[in-house]
């Protein structure tokens, strides 16, 4: 029977091996980022979930909080980033039209993670999903920079993921074992609830405001949840480098050719709101900063949004995206634009 759903391909997709599951649950994690529990993850249920809801391929990525659970506990993050990409590998390997991967990082390990890089790309990872801060360093720091510098000669793509806002201690100078919360509100609500919109804003100005996204040409970045509360600082933090001195001069003409050449934005999430129409997030977004409809990607965040969850939101993104673009510019978005970030992603790597 046909879907009534469109087909799409889903770049914001986790994965939960067992191995992982249980790496939570022994590390203090049983409740990742405030949430209830460590969602159930399969691939046969990750399979009907695409059938469900007419996802023909699933580029999948581990979540929050990524796979340094420990700070300063380096073997156990390269063991168990080790373990989940070539858990992944094999997954694309066994199911190459289902699924693809962004390989984890053991980050903030600069040395490990140059070594999963060259690891990940022999096993044909389809590009590396960051976090947007490792126990308080966030991307965009210069203790990245080499990490940074290797994505961009092998022109990666580069999936940014939200966790837990921290701040690191220590002398500044090197990714520290020490952090502490920056949430404000403690235990009170779910970090994914609004934290995780406020820390992609926070790594993705740095990225900006570092100069790391103008020294990565070639690197190309997937921004989460319609740009989290990125998208309505964009004038402040471009027109405020002009106004107080001492930092990176940005120019809006450059920020905004470099989010038309290297910047996609995936739809996982509550990007409208009420029951029909297309008002909410991703309206404000796109008619208020002109971005494209190319830049647009589907985005489901299963299993940490239940499939019938997902389904439902399929269903209200269908009549949404219906109220917002045309028929082609739909196809786009739930399909063609990330079947061409894939090919161009593979052509760029086989270049560089």
């Amino acid at each position: 029977m046909a879907s009534p759903l469109p087909p799409r391909v889903d770049v914001h997709s986790h994965f939960l091996p067992p191995i992982y599951s249980q790496a939570l649950s022994e590390t203090g994690h049983s409740k990742p980022d405030g949430m209830p529990a460590i969602p159930q993850w399969s691939a046969s249920a990750h399979l009907e979930m695409m059938t469900l809801c007419n996802v023909s391929k699933s580029i999948l990525s581990i979540s929050s909080p990524g796979t340094h659970l420990v700070a300063g506990n380096d073997t156990l993050a390269r063991d168990l980033t080790r373990h989940c990409n070539s858990y992944a590998a094999d997954l694309k390997t066994k199911h190459p039209d289902e699924f693809g991967f962004w390989a984890s990082l053991p980050l903030p390990n600069i040395e490990e993670a140059l070594n999963e890089i060259d690891t990940a790309v022999q096993e044909d990872c389809d590009g590396f999903a960051l976090l947007t801060n490792y126990h308080g360093e966030y991307i965009g720091s210069a203790a990245f920079d080499s990490v940074f510098k290797k994505l961009n000669q092998i022109g990666a793509t580069v999936f940014i993921h939200p966790t837990k806002p921290c701040i690191k201690c220590g002398d500044g100078k090197t990714p520290s074992s020490e952090n502490v919360a920056a949430t404000p509100f403690g235990d009170q609500y779910p970090i994914p609830m609004f934290e995780f919109f406020f820390d992609t804003a926070r790594a993705v100005i740095n990225l900006f405001s570092s100069g790391t996204v103008e020294q990565c040409p070639n690197i190309t970045f997937i921004v989460p949840h319609s740009g989290g509360c990125m998208p309505p600082l964009f004038s402040r933090f471009t027109a405020f480098s002009h106004v107080i001195p001492g930092g990176r001069r940005l120019e809006p003409d450059d920020i905004r050719r470099q989010i038309r050449e290297q910047f996609y934005f995936d739809l996982a999430g509550f990007v409208f709101d009420g029951q029909t129409g297309g008002n909410g997030q991703l309206k404000a977004f796109v008619r208020g900063y002109d971005i494209s409809y190319q830049t647009l990607l589907y985005g489901s965040d299963f299993p940490f949004t239940p499939a019938q969850f997902v389904k439902n939101f399929a269903d209200r993104m269908k009549d949404g995206l219906e109220d917002l673009f045309d028929d082609k510019e739909r196809g786009q978005i739930y399909e063609g634009n990330a079947v061409k970030m894939l090919e161009d992603g593979r052509r760029k790597r086989a270049r560089l």
